[in-house]
């Protein structure tokens, strides 16, 4: 299903503007440097790639047949590893990702000092950063590995 290479690819995107955004953060933060637009651009791609990411999965989540099957026997799917994580692990950490990226470009925007901001891009898109390195589904992981692209 192309709709799912779509999203696999996509996964690289934002942890590449992930990785991005909490670097300069970090050098922003350690190094006392001001806020550049770089550093928001960092950000803005960062939610960019996430927002996207979320409509290809909303609509792979109603194509998926690994979805469906969960979705059809809730009582099922929460029995299963499987089927539980692409049913409901797997969106519920998206959605908490996308909310602390969004949450975090937001309070940056309203930080007075350079150092506010670049501390809270470190907390909000760090964290989402670890959310989301936790919902992949990476191929070293035995029963959820579904290949590196």
């Amino acid at each position: 299903m192309l709709i799912n290479y779509v999203h696999s690819f996509l996964r690289w995107a934002i942890l590449l503007a992930g990785l991005w955004a909490v670097i300069r953060s970090l050098k922003g933060v350690t190094g006392k440097t001001p806020f550049t637009a770089a550093d928001s651009k960092a950000g803005l791609f960062f939610m960019i790639f996430c927002d996207l990411q979320l409509v290809v999965g909303l609509i792979l989540f109603f194509l998926s047949p690994l979805s469906q099957a969960g979705i059809s026997n809730m009582g099922g799917a929460m029995k299963d590893p499987v089927l539980r994580f692409f049913t409901v692990e797997h969106e519920t950490m998206a959605i908490i990702a996308i909310a602390l990226v969004h949450i975090g470009k937001s309070k940056i925007k309203k930080a007075a000092t350079d150092a506010q901001k670049h501390k809270l891009g470190l907390i909000f898109f760090g964290l989402a950063l670890v959310v989301i390195l936790a919902l992949i589904p990476w191929p070293f992981r035995a029963a959820l590995g579904k290949g590196w692209f």
